[in-house]
């Protein structure tokens, strides 16, 4: 494997371990959270609010409706919204 700092140095390119050539990237989404070679999580974190509310938006017109419960609508903020915004936060 080649050394860290000239790694660094080569910022476009490929990275070479062996026989194996990997493309380098400035970050990438795995497991659902996205990397990037700063190992900043600000990408991150705007990723998941973003998409915490798309299904905010979503779920709002069955929100609104009079004929679901408030036990039932606070059971869906938490089952779907919550797990949205913090699905694979501890990885």
């Amino acid at each position: 494997m080649e050394r860290k700092n000239s790694l660094k140095k080569n910022k476009i390119g490929h990275t070479k371990i062996k026989k194996y050539k990997f493309e380098r990237v400035e970050n990438f989404k795995y497991l659902g959270v996205v990397l990037n070679e700063d190992n900043n999580n600000q990408t991150d974190l705007q990723e998941r609010v973003k998409n915490a509310n798309k299904t905010h938006f979503i779920l709002q017109n069955s929100c609104k409706n009079k004929n679901i419960s408030k036990k039932l609508k606070l059971g869906l903020k938490n089952a779907i919204i919550d797990k949205t915004l913090t699905y694979a936060s501890e990885t």
